[in-house]
């Protein structure tokens, strides 16, 4: 076994425990680092494949933005969330039962199929630059950008409004 593929495994246990710990835990505050932890695996997994855009794509987005987004929301609207009862409904071992067949025909339909064997395709160098330029230029992708970053800024304000008078009422 090479290095490579015990980092796999070990990534691999780790990304699909913190999914389960966030799925299970009572705790919105441990869900939404559980949640950080199963990003910043997934991130791993695009390093492991020589995809280093990706990988800092996924954590600046998803862990450096969405993620602590969750986590302010989370802080801001704590009082409306003390539901302490409990979190199965009466059908959840239908649920299992109905998952547990789900994932055994996904696992059947992927050992089913064969794929040939090809290797992997190198990504030019020039195509990331490209993107990097596409990204940034004003012909490019950035108004798109800036437009999203404003509404997202406006959301969060909007949030942090609602949030301080609803404390001070």
């Amino acid at each position: 076994m090479t290095a490579m593929q015990i980092v796999f495994i070990l990534t691999a246990v780790v990304t699909l425990f913190a999914a389960l710990r966030v799925v299970t835990t009572p705790n919105m505050i441990h869900a939404a680092l559980w949640l950080i932890v199963a990003l910043f695996g997934v991130a791993v997994f695009y390093l492991l494949l020589s995809a280093s855009f990706l990988a800092m794509a996924q954590i600046i987005v998803y862990i450096g933005a969405i993620a602590i987004l969750m986590m302010f929301v989370i802080m801001l609207t704590r009082r409306e969330m003390r539901d302490r009862g409990p979190q199965t409904g009466p059908q959840w071992k239908w649920a299992a039962i109905l998952s547990a067949l789900l994932f055994g025909g996904l696992v059947w339909m992927v050992k089913s199929v064969s794929l040939p064997a090809s290797p992997v395709a190198e990504v030019p160098e020039s195509s990331i630059a490209d993107l990097g330029r596409a990204l940034v230029s004003p012909n490019g992708f950035v108004i798109p950008f800036e437009v999203a970053s404003v509404l997202l800024l406006a959301a969060l304000i909007g949030a942090v409004y609602v949030a301080w008078t609803r404390r001070n009422s």
